[in-house]
């Protein structure tokens, strides 16, 4: 079978170029370099604390070596240092300090350590933020209900986050993800969460795709710029809720008899897997509004009380 390679598979096989591949090479040998000298370690003593040759060593430091993994773990070691801290550039000291201290959290400190951050330093106030509301969640919550029923209650735009990258990419979403994979989606959902935010300083609400808690740099974006809400249900509300749109992606749902039963409950097992699994990154919103058990009417009530009152509202005050 003959398989299509797409532009992003072919350009990740092409090798670099000689000249690209000689910097590269130079630019690792002059960090072991300065990693050695940090130390105060020569390169004999280097040599014998990694059981690596000098030879080796002085080709790799002066840009001639194409040392493999292993070997710069073993250099890393050697330096008291993390293979990480050997690659990647090396941060200002009081940065180095603050990331030694993070690098002791836990995940959910970590989170708190940011909002903390962010909270004191004003990283998390963008200009007008809390006027434009983004409902996060996994689909089938409700949230293009509530969502445009609450931009006509405020009088602002409503605007579905997929359709706003359609516009950025100019071409639909499973064009986007052939054609640039995942990495050339998150970067055009990126822009569009930017320009959104820039074109409605006002207010505007918002809905987006139930994956985007999970690119933690996407999130932090959406964070910044806007107030975030995250609806949610039980598993068995999201699934009905899904079947009645008649579209189970990307839940595995077949067609007929017993087989189509079997696969229900299936994608009711990957809802449940689903929501467990981002339970902890939705909990990051700024107000959780729960539609189990609730009417369309009243949890339209409880997501006004949820966020913060329109522009115009408090001007009036």
């Amino acid at each position: 079978m003959i398989q299509r390679k797409l532009p992003a598979e072919t350009a990740a096989m092409q090798p670099l170029t000689d000249s690209a591949s000689r910097a590269t090479l130079a630019e690792l040998g002059s960090r072991v370099r300065a990693w050695r000298a940090r130390r105060g370690m020569t390169r004999k003593q280097l040599a014998a604390d990694s059981n690596l040759s000098e030879r080796f060593l002085a080709d790799v430091e002066s840009g001639k070596g194409n040392a493999s993994i292993n070997s710069l773990a073993l250099a890393a070691q050697a330096l008291n240092i993390t293979i990480l801290d050997l690659l990647q550039d090396a941060p200002r000291p009081a940065l180095a300090r603050v990331q030694g201290l993070l690098s002791r959290l836990d995940d959910g400190q970590l989170d708190q350590a940011y909002s903390l951050l962010g909270a004191t330093f004003g990283l998390a106030d963008a200009q007008g933020r809390e006027q434009r509301i983004a409902l996060v969640g996994l689909r089938g919550a409700g949230k293009t209900t509530l969502g445009a029923q609450l931009a006509q209650e405020r009088g602002v735009p409503f605007v579905e986050l997929d359709r706003e990258i359609e516009r950025e990419a100019g071409t639909s979403m499973n064009e986007i993800l052939l054609l640039h994979g995942q990495a050339g989606y998150r970067r055009y959902e990126r822009r569009a969460l930017l320009r959104i935010a820039e074109e409605h300083g006002d207010g505007v609400v918002m809905t987006t795709g139930g994956s985007i808690v999970s690119e933690r740099e996407t999130f932090d974006l959406l964070q910044r710029h806007f107030y975030c809400v995250w609806v949610k249900a039980s598993p068995e509300e999201h699934m009905s809720r899904v079947v009645a749109q008649g579209d189970m992606r990307p839940f595995n749902a077949g067609d007929g008899g017993d087989s189509s039963r079997s696969a229900m409950a299936g994608a009711l097992e990957d809802i449940r897997r689903i929501l467990a699994s981002r339970e902890a990154l939705y909990a990051r919103a700024d107000a959780v509004v729960d539609t189990a058990a609730r009417s369309i009417k009243q949890s339209l009530k409880d997501l006004e009380r949820a966020v913060p009152a329109p522009q115009a509202i408090l001007e009036t005050r």
